[in-house]
């Protein structure tokens, strides 16, 4: 209701995660200058004595529910104006949504984005998702992450069904699945692992799209997500970062044809590129690093699949500006393209891929080692449910490799008391799939890793934990 009746009221969205702590929270409705809160009951704890107008929903749909009765409200508002009275925002590059980051090196920041680009990335998402009026979409997705990446938008668009589910919870997604006719759902790879894994899982009576970004899915979970029925989708954008920068996926990975007569191994690292831009995105473009602060020029790197450069993008689907920070926005905009951050290259076709954000790269000994790529290869030991590499302080090398893993489910118990022996295994296999400086120095065995509220590994957090050490 919310990201439809907000901005026909010309107002802005901010959707707040609601995994911040209350302190947060309210930096943000201060910072954003919020004048009205609609909030479920279940997260009033989450804004004390705050000063502005909240409307509280307690999910009951009955007369007497105040959020029911600002409904009711409106609905009689509009039934006295009607359709001519309606006051429409007759400026495209009008502010739509307001998303701020989790906060995680300092204050969370805000993101803005236009109604513009908030309708083409919707449409574009629609499109590249194949979502029609026989669709039925699950939201796996939080909502409020970058605006549920404007699946809000795209699904009523295709006039398609929309089920919303409270939390991630395995079950519950696996009984959508089997008796709900769910077709379409967005997620980490992480919480691809999690559906694959849990003990509902079976192959499915009818096919499901997954659109899977935050990461490159392993051959272990693309194999196991197409065994049951599930056709992995890999798109890329700029939201699953510290700052979420565009209004969700951008590009894809096309699959070709040929690729169904691949090996699993050798159709993964295909399907594991981010792809082509979408039809309302221009062309993302991969540069050379400036040579210096003020640096404007834009050098695109070779299309040879192997020079490193930054990926760098403007255009509908990227955002407006850093709210109340023009420092920001300008050093983010270099030579008038949005600047990622992301490290990668360009293959001869066109087909982007990353290699790493530049703050992941381990150096070693000289040698730059992308913690995706070693993830990757770490991925595919059979014992391996996930992982995660940071970089750790090496005396002789300067940086070495340090593995976090979790074990599969049915290999815990051969490990338990034996980590040392695994970490000699894992190393091993390591070494056969990779160059020296990239394999792993240090392995620990984790129940956990540190998460987003959308499945995304939090290696701030591990490297917290490598700081301590």
């Amino acid at each position: 209701d919310a990201y439809f009746g907000i901005l026909a009221a010309r107002a802005i969205i901010t959707p707040i995660n609601t995994r911040l702590n209350p302190s947060e929270i309210a930096y943000i409705l201060d910072h954003s200058g919020s004048k009205l809160i609609l909030v479920d009951q279940e997260c009033l704890h989450l804004i004390p004595n705050s000063k502005v107008t909240t409307i509280v929903c307690h999910n009951t749909g009955r007369i007497g529910d105040p959020y029911e009765e600002f409904l009711s409200a409106g609905r009689r508002f509009s039934a006295e104006i009607g359709w001519v009275g309606l006051d429409v925002e007759p400026n495209e590059d009008t502010p739509a949504v307001l998303c701020y980051t989790s906060g995680t090196t300092g204050r969370p920041k805000g993101v803005l984005t236009t109604l513009r680009g908030s309708y083409l990335a919707a449409v574009a998402n629609a499109f590249e998702a194949q979502i029609t009026r026989d669709s039925c979409y699950l939201w796996v997705l939080p909502m409020f992450h970058a605006a549920g990446w404007t699946f809000p938008w795209a699904n009523v668009f295709a006039c398609a069904t929309q089920i919303i589910i409270r939390q991630v919870s395995y079950p519950e997604i696996w009984k959508h699945f089997l008796v709900s006719g769910v077709t379409h759902y967005c997620g980490a790879p992480t919480v691809q692992i999690g559906i694959v894994n849990d003990p509902a899982a079976r192959s499915l009576p009818h096919p499901i799209s997954a659109i899977i970004a935050g990461s490159a899915p392993t051959a272990q979970v693309i194999g196991q997500l197409e065994q049951i029925g599930i056709k992995p989708v890999h798109v890329y954008g700029l939201t699953l970062i510290p700052l979420r920068k565009t209004y969700g996926p951008f590009t894809r990975c096309y699959d070709q044809p040929f690729w169904t007569t691949l090996p699993l191994a050798e159709r993964a690292k295909l399907m594991a590129r981010q792809g082509q831009s979408f039809a309302t995105a221009q062309n993302v473009r991969v540069v050379y690093p400036p040579k210096h602060e003020n640096d404007q020029d834009l050098v695109d790197v070779p299309k040879d699949g192997k020079t490193v450069g930054e990926i760098v993008t403007r255009g509908n689907i990227v955002m407006k500006e850093y709210f109340r920070d023009a420092e920001a926005t300008r050093k983010a905009f270099r030579g008038g393209y949005f600047n990622s951050g992301d490290l990668a290259v360009m293959h001869p076709n066109g087909v982007l891929q990353i290699l790493d954000r530049s703050k992941d790269i381990i150096i070693s000994g000289g040698e730059n080692a992308s913690s995706l790529a070693i993830e990757l290869e770490l991925a595919s030991h059979p014992h391996v449910l996930e992982v995660s590499v940071v970089a750790r302080p090496h005396s002789k090398w300067g940086e070495r490799p340090m593995a976090f893993v979790i074990l599969r489910q049915e290999y815990i118990q051969k490990w338990a008391g034996n980590h040392a022996d695994f970490e000699v295994e894992l190393k091993r296999h390591a070494r056969s799939l990779l160059p020296g400086f990239a394999c792993p120095e240090w392995v620990q065995v984790v129940d956990e890793l540190p998460k987003t509220s959308t499945g995304k590994i939090l290696k701030t957090d591990l490297r917290k934990i490598v700081a301590k050490l």
